[in-house]
């Protein structure tokens, strides 16, 4: 999720992964992909850069679980006579 604020200076949190559009008219708005629109006081770049920092940071928490002792969940290479 990612925190924005209303124009009355209410802070609340979005899915980021439902943003159609941000536009800057010049109010920012955000519009979901249902059809829901948001007025918020950060800008076009701001928005973007805290979708961008949270799409990396959902991509290092995962990368940070695989990181951990022993091998790697997934595809791996069987010898023959292994299973």
């Amino acid at each position: 999720m990612i925190a924005v604020t209303r124009r009355n200076g209410t802070c609340f949190a979005l899915n980021p992964d439902l943003v159609e559009r941000v536009e800057a008219t010049p109010d920012t708005v955000i519009t979901l992909v249902g059809g829901a629109r948001y007025i918020v006081v950060e800008t076009v770049d701001e928005v973007i850069r805290a979708v961008r920092d949270f799409r990396a940071s959902v991509l290092s928490a995962a990368e940070n679980v695989h990181a951990g002792p022993g091998p790697r969940p997934g595809l791996h290479v069987v010898q023959d006579g292994e299973r």
